[in-house]
């Protein structure tokens, strides 16, 4: 084997402590939503309930517009998008439930008076009773997933290793929903039923990468205690777990930047030029898939070198 081009496993702590300068701040904001909010993160329709109003008006819509006539309405607030249905432009508006017809009345006679004449494509009502029982799903989705994570990597590998992907995972978990806290309370983020599919998505994404490197660990974990020479100083050693971690993490790197880089290209994209509706749910995957991925490199392998080190040391010390 080569020796290590990057010697990540001697950095470990700049890595830790990356991470949890983007963790810290996440979690702040998740305690502020739960104070500001009742959740962790600001909840969209599918979690509080609402109306989903789709206008296609014969001019065109100025958003800020539609939110200011919204906001006179007594609807403080609402979502506002543009969307293309058929090739023509519709504005999708998400508001509290219009259960006082009045209310909805009076809102169109605003839209039309300010805006023109426009036809009603579609108005939705999202009960509140689905909320409890998407956010219970979704949880219990979670926990299943895990749960079988840890079983399938203890059986594939051991125990330490399903500990560390499980970190590693959590991590994810975490940055993800922290930016989406911050950005609930700054811009007024919401999260819907996506937003758990996106978690989801990035939970499997991640512990992929993350199973390539640790299974090209316990491949070279054969070398462990063989001889090998330092290429700088020219000195005989024999090579350390962490020794093994750095090579098995170094002939990983390129693979897991390359899938990765492919991933992120293409979510750009939909990002950038993709529509509305979708947007948010995009931004989660993309910030999901940068974690991921370097929690698969810097964390995941970094906390096993440092669970083997700690474990030896506790050997060391136990009487004999």
């Amino acid at each position: 084997m080569n020796g290590p081009k990057v010697d990540i496993v001697k950095y470990r702590w700049i890595w830790f402590g990356i991470s949890l300068a983007i963790t810290v701040p996440g979690l702040i904001g998740i305690l502020l939503c739960l104070v500001q909010f009742h959740a962790p993160l600001k909840p969209g329709i599918d979690f509080t309930g609402g109306s989903i109003l789709q206008y296609q008006f014969e001019q065109h819509a100025d958003l800020e517009t539609v939110r200011k006539i919204l906001a006179d309405t007594g609807l403080e607030g609402s979502q506002v998008q543009e969307a293309n249905i058929s090739g023509k432009e519709v504005i999708v508006m998400r508001t509290k439930a219009l259960d006082d017809e009045s209310l909805k009345h009076k809102l169109d006679d605003q839209l039309k008076s300010k805006l023109g004449e426009f036809k009603v494509l579609a108005v939705d009502k999202v009960s509140a009773t689905i909320g409890p029982e998407l956010l219970g799903s979704g949880l219990v989705a979670l926990v299943v997933t895990f749960g079988m994570m840890v079983a399938y990597i203890s059986y594939r590998y051991m125990f330490d290793y399903a500990i560390c992907a499980i970190v590693a995972l959590t991590h994810d978990v975490l940055v993800l929903c922290g930016i989406f806290a911050i950005m609930g309370l700054t811009v007024g983020t919401e999260v819907d039923s996506l937003f758990i599919s996106a978690i989801l998505t990035v939970i499997g994404f991640s512990v992929h990468d993350t199973i390539v490197v640790f299974d090209r660990i316990r491949e070279n974990s054969k070398y462990v205690g063989s001889k090998t020479t330092d290429a700088k100083t020219g000195q005989d050693f024999r090579k350390t777990f962490g020794d093994v971690t750095n090579d098995s993490v170094n002939q990983t790197l390129a693979r897991s930047i390359y899938t990765s880089l492919t991933v992120i290209i293409t979510l750009t994209a939909l990002f950038l030029l993709g529509g509305v509706t979708t947007r948010d749910f995009v931004l989660a995957m993309l910030i999901g898939i940068i974690s991921g991925t370097y929690s698969s490199i810097f964390n995941a392998s970094c906390l096993l070198v440092f669970w083997r080190e700690l474990k030896t040391k506790t050997k060391q010390l136990k009487p004999a």
